[in-house]
């Protein structure tokens, strides 16, 4: 589905959004003896001495019920199956991917944890680059050798700025959408980087949200259990039908978050952007459930 990331899709029994997403040193802090009162040494504490204290660390996630996925690849596997003219699987599939897959919007936005460290780089960026120039925002990533040069030059110069990492499936999702973001900017008229508009810089955020909501869900659900149509053109039908359908609640989400904050400063642009990928899976719920009920 347009994505080098995808796999069969996740059992079920993993938790629905992972301990370690976002979490910056992985999950990987020591862990200490409890329960004897011994000190680091070995030996117990002297007398009056405190014992040592627990690390706080965060609950152990729930289980999460092993079928949820079951739902939404099965709408997704008829409406694959009917090349694309099955509009009221895909909405099923969509809304029952929010809803049940992944818990609801606030817990899917959630799932995409690199995307939307990703997405603010991005439009941080981009911002920077409106404000200051062009030359100034790439010089203070020590990227001013860029300047001048092509967009999609640019683009693929920031990379590794924009999408540090690539070691999880979640950091492999952030990059995959941001070089299919890349590839589609000439198509979209987004050629010179020298003169953005508020609007050209929404086009290449909701091109990036809409790139990344839809390799997680294809990933979640699980691209190689879905049987795609055996026809190129019909897969290409269901591949571009269901990225359409994204993009318009991508694109809604976008229009709402920049009517409730005009003025994007540095501050605020990752709350910004979280409050996009929340709204947009709301709205993708929203508007699955009105395909389906058509």
């Amino acid at each position: 589905m347009g994505t080098s990331t995808a796999y069969g899709g996740p059992g079920g029994g993993t938790p629905l959004v992972p301990s370690w997403l976002g979490d910056a040193d992985g999950g990987n802090a020591p862990t200490a003896p409890l329960g004897d009162g011994a000190g680091p040494d070995g030996q117990p504490p002297a007398d009056g001495a405190a014992p040592p204290v627990p690390p706080n660390r965060p609950p152990i996630p729930k289980t999460a019920d092993p079928q949820r996925f079951f739902g939404a690849r099965n709408s997704f596997t008829r409406f694959a199956g009917s090349g694309g003219g099955d509009r009221a699987s895909l909405g099923r599939a969509v809304s029952r991917y929010v809803s049940t897959s992944a818990g609801g919007a606030r817990q899917a936005a959630q799932r995409m944890g690199a995307s939307r460290g990703a997405g603010a780089r991005l439009l941080g960026f981009l911002a920077d680059a409106q404000t200051r120039g062009v030359r100034e925002a790439l010089r203070t990533l020590d990227l001013e050798s860029l300047a001048g040069r092509p967009i999609t030059e640019i683009f693929v110069g920031l990379a590794d700025y924009i999408c540090p990492g690539a070691g999880t499936v979640d950091e492999g999702i952030a990059r995959e959408a941001y070089i299919e973001t890349i590839v589609e900017l000439a198509s979209e008229g987004l050629t010179d980087l020298t003169t953005f508009t508020p609007d050209q810089m929404q086009a290449v955020f909701e091109l990036y949200a809409t790139h990344a909501i839809e390799a997680r869900i294809c990933n979640d659900i699980g691209t190689k259990a879905v049987t795609m149509p055996a026809d190129a053109q019909a897969a290409h039908r269901v591949e571009q039908m269901l990225r359409d359908f994204i993009r318009g609640g991508v694109s809604d989400a976008l229009t709402r978050a920049r009517a409730e904050t005009p003025n994007l400063t540095p501050a605020r642009i990752q709350g910004f952007v979280d409050s996009v990928y929340e709204s947009a899976f709301a709205i993708l719920q929203a508007l699955g459930d009105a395909e389906a009920n058509r």
